[in-house]
């Protein structure tokens, strides 16, 4: 991770991020190569995530760098991805155009050849001085064998002080191991030189060579052959590979929660889509099933119509025939009347002539047939009289049928269209409960898809920080555990330095110890020399003491400077180790609380992130909303207008046709207070026409022509 940009650990859930990443990992590769280790590369792989995303950008530590490599460096890691410049634009910065020298890669190749080659040398230095160490030790143990006694105190001085060292490291924690080592570098001795030993040194001693006995040992087997350098790459290796493992899980448990994600978020959107069609379907079915109604509902009221005007029609020539059938009859009534009355006054005449006898006979008969000469010309215009008054009364009669089936039909008309415009509004209220309801399915549906997607990425985030904090407490535990496996094979390692050291002085010794026999030997000759024989024996004893309390006293300062090495070099061990706890501690300590901010920090903006989504939501929800009340109340004043349109247009034609049958009826002769009147005849509305109607020859012939009007 340690050459992942910002964006991509911060969009490890999204995944927004584009190709400018890996401009920022070439400018992380820049450092490498400057200084042989990216940044943060001593951390934890999950402690450098932490970091790389919330600290400042990293640079080059070294001044020695060109300012043309530093721009090119801080132009690849600006921390703001729109900042950071594309690989095409970094193609003219000046550190690529640069002229460069044609034979770079060929010297790149021969310095690293020298280095390998150094590096070679230096390890087989190192190999062949440990293997010269080892062959000197033997060297020096077999020579130790074949010392002179009066040399076999200093190797008993040095017995004691090897035997000191190993008590003193058993008093700090080494180990058996280290303790069957150090022992084994100790000379061999004969049983019976073990007497010059103190008791207490015979017994350790003893148990010494029994311990390695039993552990069946060599005398070469000091320790073993890796060096610190060697064992301490290798735990960094084996270290790598459990951080690379440990990195790899938790990108894949990335990889898995971002698919997982993914693919709920497809599913509710299918689900979405399928919701929406659903609906949509159901609207449009409900509006063709409308359609479908309105249209029969049309077609009704045209039949309706159509069969008003039929009956309309019907009635009116039924009216039309009775009221001819009742004139009819009033005619020939009229006429039969008159042929009473004409007989009548025929009679009459006669009576009347024939009783004025004065008059002759021919005037009579020309007054008699004058007389009727004028009644039939009366009755003649009489009967047209009566035929214009007939004819009159017939078309008043029609056009009073006709105008009250036009009202009748208006009214009709309207009440149908009312039924027409009620339907379409109940039509119309359906269609908006319809949409509130799918307005309702739709914000649940929403709400519900989006509390499975905020509950599956706060349990992914519960397991990713769950998973963060195992790592970090593996890591936690891997490292004290490879602290104390560096501090024991420190421990383990200690008693080989310490035997060196601890050689050179018993070298420097028995140097020391032979320096002295010599002196002591040419003192000796002196001595003979110049003594009496008598009191050589003396003087030799004498020499013998002090050279005895000499070496003595040498080797107590010898011993007592093992023992304060040994010391020093315990606690100085001692201590750096509790620094190196301490300071793992301390460590450990911050990158968890490190971790712990971050944690928090991200749970805090998911929180943030969740509320503001649902913030959304609940916005986008009333806007749409608004919108369907809105067009709902827009539909509602259209179908309001069109309603209101339709009733005037329909008002406004009934009213020029009432008007047009009106002036119809004035240019007629027929006077529209005449045509208003409520009709003198009697007839229903839907049905066949019946009824008695007014007699002509009572309202006419009785009334107008009295029989003493001749």
């Amino acid at each position: 991770p340690y050459w992942m940009a910002p964006e991509v650990i911060l969009a490890m859930d999204e995944g927004q991020y584009d190709g400018k990443v890996d401009v920022w990992s070439l400018g992380i590769t820049c450092i490498e190569l400057a200084e042989r280790k990216p940044p943060y590369f001593n951390m934890n792989a999950m402690s450098a995530l932490y970091h790389i995303a919330q600290n400042d950008t990293p640079s080059l530590s070294s001044p020695e760098w060109t300012d043309v490599f530093r721009h090119f460096v801080e132009s690849c890691l600006q921390k703001n991805p729109n900042e950071r410049p594309t690989s095409g634009k970094l193609l003219s910065h000046q550190m690529v155009t640069r002229t460069r020298s044609p034979h770079v890669l060929i010297d790149l190749i021969q310095r690293t050849k020298a280095a390998v080659r150094e590096l070679d040398n230096l390890n087989y230095r190192k190999m062949k001085k440990i293997l010269m160490i080892e062959a000197f030790e033997n060297e020096s143990t077999v020579g130790d064998a074949d010392d002179t006694p009066d040399e076999q105190t200093g190797g008993d001085s040095s017995k004691s002080n090897s035997i000191t060292s190993e008590h003193s490291l058993h008093s700090v924690g080494v180990s058996a191991s280290s303790q069957s080592s150090s022992t084994n570098s100790l000379p061999p001795s004969a049983d019976g030189n073990d007497s010059s030993y103190p008791p207490s040194m015979r017994n350790r001693h003893k148990q010494a060579s029994n311990s390695n006995a039993i552990q069946d040992h060599g005398a070469n087997n000091f320790a073993t052959i890796r060096t610190t350098s060697i064992v301490t790459k290798q735990q960094k290796e084996h270290m790598q590979e459990e951080m690379h493992e440990q990195m790899t899980g938790y990108k894949r448990m990335r990889r898995e929660h971002q698919a997982a994600l993914v693919k709920l978020e497809e599913r509710c959107k299918i689900e979405m889509e399928n919701h929406k069609q659903l609906l949509d379907k159901e609207y449009e079915s409900l509006l063709q099933q409308f359609s479908k109604e309105l249209e029969k509902l049309q077609i009704r009221h045209q039949q309706e119509l159509e069969k008003k005007l039929k009956q309309n029609i019907t009635a009116e020539r039924k009216l039309q025939k009775e009221i001819c059938g009742r004139q009819e009859q009033d005619r020939k009534a009229f006429e039969t009347q008159k042929k009473k009355e004409y007989k009548a006054n025929k009679e009459r005449w006669k009576r009347e002539l024939s009783l004025d006898e004065s008059t002759p006979k021919r005037q009579r008969d020309a007054t008699l047939q004058s007389q009727k000469d004028n009644l039939k010309q009366l009755e003649a215009q009489e009967e047209q009289r009566l035929i214009r008054g007939q004819k009159e009364y017939l078309d008043l009669e029609i056009r009073k049928f006709r105008r009250k089936k036009l009202l009748i039909f208006h009214s009709l008309e309207q009440e149908l269209l009312r039924e027409e415009l009620s339907k379409r509004q109940q039509q119309l209220e359906q269609a908006h409960s319809m949409l509130l309801r799918h307005h309702e399915k739709t914000q649940e549906l929403e709400y519900r898809q989006q509390k499975a997607v905020h509950q599956l990425r706060e349990e992914q985030i519960h397991r990713q920080h769950s998973t963060e904090l195992q790592n970090q407490q593996d890591y936690m535990q891997r490292s004290e555990r490879e602290l104390r496996k560096k501090h024991a094979l420190e421990l383990k390692q200690q008693p080989k330095s310490l035997k060196q050291k601890e050689m050179q002085i018993r070298k420097q010794f028995r140097e020391t110890c032979k320096i002295q026999t010599r002196q002591y030997k040419a003192l000796k000759a002196q001595i003979l020399q110049s003594t009496a024989k008598d009191e050589q024996k003396v003087v030799i004893k004498k020499l013998k003491e002090e050279q005895r309390r000499k070496l003595a006293l040498l080797g107590d300062q010898y011993e007592q400077s093992i023992a304060e090495m040994l010391q020093k070099q315990s606690i100085r061990l001692d201590e750096s180790q509790e620094v190196e706890c301490q300071q793992l501690k301390e460590r450990l300590h911050y990158e968890l609380e490190i971790l712990m901010a971050y944690q928090s920090k991200n749970k805090m903006q998911a929180e943030a992130q969740r509320n503001r989504e649902r913030k959304e939501l609940e916005d986008r929800v009333s806007v749409r909303r608004a919108l369907l009340e809105q067009k709902m109340e827009l539909e509602t004043q259209q179908f309001l207008q069109e309603r209101s349109e339709r009733i005037r247009l329909l008002h406004e034609r009934q009213d020029r046709e009432l008007e047009q049958f009106d002036e119809e009826s004035a240019r007629l002769g027929f006077s529209a207070l005449a045509i208003a009147e409520a009709p003198k005849e009697s007839y229903p509305d839907d049905e066949s026409l019946s009824g008695s109607m007014l007699s002509l020859a009572h309202s006419n012939s009785s009334t107008s022509f009295p029989p003493g009007s001749l």
